[in-house]
């Protein structure tokens, strides 16, 4: 990019009308680039031929460069400055506007639009290489890729911020103002409740089973069902695309056009339950962004974190609380009435709280997924120390396992590959899993204290007055505010971990009689 003086730049006051239309001309531009990356990044790996992967990652890098050379030209920052200056004329919305357009610019504008494209490249390769790679338990194809990435980021980190430790400036990318003191700190909290938690429940001689939910389930009456689920959360299905993958997510290019892809496993029912609840939180979130902000850069969720509050809300806030299981057991019974005829609600209930440790994170129940999350998190350090390199880590989430989880891995399938996330570039996501569900339970305690017949309303199977609670405090505001702001709005106070161990050891000690 030339080089142009600031001074210059900001010589003369321009005329604000014309600012504000030249700042609108900008989102304009960032959002139509956006929603060609979103949905060429989410529907390419679901619909396109395995030859195309070569060209989508082209059009990818050229469309993130253009973004990035939009955004970070030196005539937009001067404009933001400029208008930074008029609060009162430029109005609330755009000085929040304003705000995430120069800390998204502040994160890119020291690191070559270059650079950035190129990472846009390796990150859709390594994604086609990990999909090959999966299925076939091949780490050693993976692996070259995995030391690239983690090497492309370590490099853009030293350019974002070169005082600060890379790790900790992806992970507050994912979630504003986080690091690792924050996340040490936080799965401190978490794991000296888990762990003997956990022990206490394996010891019990009171343990819940699945066996009513135990057999073989058609696979498209399966996707009927996952449709049917959707219509339960309250979904507008109009601007929503639900599709086949590996790898369950959510993405699309606007509130308008969501895409869900999921997996169904045809003897494990309920994994396909809860991956669409799960999936179904997020598309809410996005679906309930203030329409006002869907040509900005407001528009979406404001982090990782409070994305995976709302999709582990509704995975097992409502989908696994007892109140909720007779309406899903209807929906259930309506596409296979011969296999589960004799289940009741309780019994779907005890089947979905089965506290199992086990190899695969997207399966794991409520109590152990946190220890899932430790084990990446960990990892991820690890890698970005240089203490190891990915030929290591199949050993390390081995050893890791065992001491967490107590179980052996048998095949990087249901290990080191089981996750896109790597393959994606997205180091640093993993502890919002954990940290989301600690801010769903801080949300669903808000609820209740504000007087909400929580319980009634998942029983009742409408669960419109949990979604409006939900649109008023969080989900209409997009990025116009952070996650501690919101937390602390609609709960009366700052986040905390508590909320989240409570929950956890009064549900689990319930179930297990301890």
């Amino acid at each position: 990019m030339a080089e142009t003086n600031p001074a210059q730049l900001n010589a003369a006051l321009a005329n604000p009308r014309a600012d504000m239309e030249a700042l609108d001309s900008l989102e304009r531009t960032l959002f139509s680039l956006g929603y060609a990356m979103g949905e060429i990044g989410s529907l390419g790996p679901v619909i396109d031929p395995p030859k195309a992967t070569e060209e989508r990652a082209e059009a990818l890098a050229t469309l993130q460069q253009a973004s990035v050379e939009a955004l970070c030209d030196p005539a937009v920052g001067a404009l933001l400055d400029r208008l930074e200056q008029e609060p009162e004329l430029v109005g609330k919305t755009r000085m929040s506007q304003i705000k995430i357009l120069k800390r998204d610019r502040a994160a890119l504008v020291d690191v070559p639009a270059e650079e950035q494209a190129e990472f846009s490249r390796l990150t859709v390769e390594a994604n086609d290489v990990w999909r090959r790679a999966k299925p076939a338990n091949d780490w050693e194809s993976f692996a070259p890729y995995l030391d690239r990435i983690v090497a492309a980021l370590k490099s853009m980190a030293a350019k974002k911020d070169a005082e600060k430790d890379p790790y900790d400036v992806w992970l507050n990318e994912y979630e504003w103002g986080t690091d690792r003191a924050f996340y040490d700190r936080f799965f401190s909290q978490v794991k000296d409740c888990v762990v003997p938690l956990l022990a206490d429940c394996m010891a019990s001689r009171h343990k819940p089973g699945h066996s009513c939910v135990d057999g073989n389930f058609d696979e498209e009456r399966q996707w009927k069902l996952a449709r049917d689920l959707m219509s339960l959360e309250g979904l507008d299905e109009g601007a929503l695309w639900i599709g086949r993958t590996e790898h369950p997510f959510t993405g699309g290019p606007s509130r308008s056009f969501v895409i869900i892809a999921s997996h169904v496993y045809q003897d494990n029912l309920l994994s396909n339950v809860f991956s669409m609840l799960h999936e179904g939180g997020h598309a809410l979130y996005e679906q309930n962004v203030d329409p006002e902000y869907r040509y900005t850069s407001l528009r979406g969720g404001t982090s990782m974190g409070m994305h995976e509050a709302q999709s582990r809300f509704f995975e097992n806030l409502v989908g696994r609380s007892e109140a909720f299981a007779a309406p899903l057991l209807q929906r259930l019974v309506k596409r296979f009435p011969g296999q589960l005829r004799n289940v009741t609600p309780h019994l779907l209930y005890l089947a979905e709280n089965c506290a199992e440790p086990g190899l695969v994170r997207t399966e794991a129940d409520e109590l152990t997924y946190p220890l899932h999350i430790l084990v990446r998190y960990e990892i991820e350090q690890l890698l970005f120390s240089g203490e190891a390199a990915a030929a290591d880590v199949p050993r390390l989430w081995a050893q890791k396992y065992r001491e967490y989880l107590g179980v052996s891995v048998p095949d990087n399938t249901r290990g080191a590959l089981q996750d896109t996330h790597w393959s994606d570039g997205s180091f640093g996501y993993f502890p919002t899993y954990a940290l989301g569900s600690a801010y769903g339970t801080q949300l669903k305690a808000a609820m209740v204290a504000g007087g909400m017949d929580f319980d009634g309303v998942c029983a009742s199977g409408d669960l419109a007055p949990i979604r409006e609670w939900l649109r008023d405090r969080i989900w209409r505001w997009g990025r116009s505010k952070d996650s501690g702001e919101l937390i602390e709005a609609a709960c009366g106070e700052p986040f905390s971990p508590v909320y989240y161990t409570d929950y956890l050891t009064e549900k689990f000690s319930t179930l297990y009689r301890l």
